[in-house]
């Protein structure tokens, strides 16, 4: 029982990292931006060229090139997202929300196969792989790579909490949230504010995927389409548009899936994920934490 809870909640950590950047951008622009995986695969390709330019690591200055790595990747891919929201997204800010759906889903494919022209189709391997002791916990098997992992999520899930509260930025968002035409009279910098949720949504989704390229040692240029749709279904699950309800949405959901592949078999962890989603769209739109909305005619 402990190390199906253990799975889960590692697996949901990286939804959770995902699902931020969904709800961050659909809590401000009311966007499904599903282009936001493909940065994660995005991220990870960035640090795979970044490490794989070094060459050869001793295992003790692998982990801290991986953190420098992990930084310059979440600016690369952070500069990326504000790319896409200035010339893809930004133009279509008072079209029907159809076309800026269809924009995102063409962002998407132009990212996946982007990369395959540059990278090549076929899987690569990771020039570090994240290796460490195992050790007993309460009955579960964990690795010293996944507390790693763990803490560094929880590090960045924190870190965006606090600047979410705390920050007059973070007060920003929350008000274009609730109103973006009011907080334009206010004097609030709209697409200064978006240019920052973007970046920062992005730079979360590509830290994510240079974790796991590191601990899953592959990666391939399809890698973000499934656990995209994932971290939306996470995102659904927590309350799309609010950042602690992705962190509980990932969360939920990674445990979801590993009791049910403890119980059916692996091959039908994908099979409950999307069940998950069709019955929260259906029994519960707003999700755990999300509120039900008048809106305003």
């Amino acid at each position: 029982m402990m190390q199906i809870i253990w799975d889960g909640l590692f697996v949901g950590s990286f939804y959770a990292l995902i699902a931020l950047g969904y709800s961050m951008v659909y809590g401000i622009i009311k966007l499904l931006n599903f282009a936001h995986g493909d940065i994660y695969m995005l991220g990870a390709f960035i640090g795979f060229v970044m490490l794989a330019s070094v060459g050869g690591l001793p295992g003790a200055l692998s982990i801290g090139a991986l953190l420098v790595v992990l930084l310059l990747s979440m600016l690369l891919t952070g500069g990326a997202g504000v790319l896409i929201e200035r010339f893809a997204y930004r133009p279509l800010r008072n079209a029907p929300r159809l076309a800026v759906l269809i924009t995102a889903v063409g962002v998407s494919f132009t990212l996946q196969y982007g990369v395959s022209a540059i990278a090549g189709p076929n899987p690569r391997s990771y020039p570090v792989r994240l290796e460490g002791d195992v050790f007993d916990v309460l009955g579960a098997r964990v690795s010293l790579p996944q507390v790693l992992l763990m803490a560094i999520a929880a590090i960045l899930m924190i870190a965006l909490n606090t600047y979410i509260q705390k920050t007059s930025t973070g007060r920003a968002m929350r008000s274009i949230s609730l109103d973006m035409k009011g907080s334009l009279l206010m004097g609030i910098n709209v697409n200064s504010v978006i240019t920052r949720t973007f970046f920062i949504g992005s730079a979360l989704a590509g830290a994510a995927g240079v974790m796991a390229g590191a601990y899953y040692g592959k990666i391939d240029f399809m890698m973000g389409f499934l656990i995209g749709l994932k971290a939306f279904t996470a995102a659904v699950i927590g309350g799309i548009g609010n950042i602690q309800g992705a962190m509980l949405g990932g969360l939920v959901l990674g445990l979801i899936e590993a009791f049910g592949a403890s119980v059916f078999g692996g091959e039908w962890r994908d099979v409950f994920a999307f069940v998950v989603l069709i019955l929260f769209l259906t029994l519960r739109p707003t999700g755990i934490l999300g509120e039900r909305v008048t809106e305003r005619v």
